[in-house]
């Protein structure tokens, strides 16, 4: 199909992945609408004529209603939010899990059944996992991997529901990504286990048969992938973006 004028909702995309995306499907010559709750990082976007914004907490069902009504016809939707809690296993609450869960999970598939259907033939969402969903390393991060984990049978959900469309509907599973929320994870993690992050960002890095962390942009030029005709015969997957560190 063309990539002519093609429309984009890209949420997160105030930061880290979903901004490297967003600026990706811009360059790409997409109108994009970029989703965050992060006001500022909003308007630090660089202003183009292609660049919609809209402020939002994804955890509302009525603001997830605006993000559905702004994106309606959508030719691409990149489910690049998400919320992290790091807590010892044991002390995790009842409004930990379901604080987490919404906005990873329940906004993803409301989102995902809100637009999906109005997405052209041919186009394509993307939901952002994580590798946390196959692995266990980082135990403090249980309730963020649950809700990760969530999100791979959301994606298969959809896929058999959008097949028909056709639209496809894959996730990528990122492992350690240069991001603010991995800097937060280095030294929330390191403060909890009484180490410096510098400390336990080498040993991670270490376990990364690349030996360093991927960047944004990187894991941008594989979601362009899934959402172009390059990925075309592609739905329901699980693409593993970790430089070696999860194969399965």
């Amino acid at each position: 199909m063309s990539r002519n004028r093609e429309f984009g909702v890209v949420t997160g995309a105030a930061s880290g992945i979903g901004r490297a995306t967003a600026q990706l499907l811009l360059d790409k010559g997409c109108r994009v609408l970029a989703v965050d709750n992060d006001r500022q990082g909003l308007k630090a976007l660089e202003p183009q004529a292609e660049l919609d914004t809209l402020c939002v907490d994804l955890g509302d069902p009525s603001d997830r209603d605006r993000v559905i009504a702004a994106g309606e016809g959508a030719t691409y939707l990149v489910n690049a939010a998400g919320i992290i809690l790091l807590k010892p296993i044991g002390s995790v609450s009842v409004e930990d899990w379901r604080k987490v869960q919404t906005v990873n999970a329940e906004a993803i598939f409301f989102l995902c059944q809100g637009l999906g259907p109005t997405i052209p033939a041919g186009g394509a969402i993307v939901n952002l996992s994580s590798s946390s969903a196959k692995l266990a390393s980082t135990v403090e991060a249980a309730v963020y991997a649950a809700s990760k984990t969530t999100i791979l049978s959301i994606t298969r959900s959809f896929a058999y529901s959008l097949s028909k469309v056709p639209v496809r509907v894959n996730a990528v599973c990122p492992a350690i990504i240069d991001t603010p929320m991995q800097e937060s994870v280095l030294d929330q993690v390191s403060s909890q286990r009484g180490t410096t992050s510098e400390e336990l960002r080498t040993s991670r890095n270490a376990l990364v048969p690349m030996g360093r962390p991927g960047r944004p942009e990187e894991l941008a030029r594989l979601i362009w992938f899934l959402l172009s005709d390059g990925g075309g015969y592609m739905t329901g997957q699980a693409i593993n973006f970790g430089g070696g560190m999860v194969t399965w």
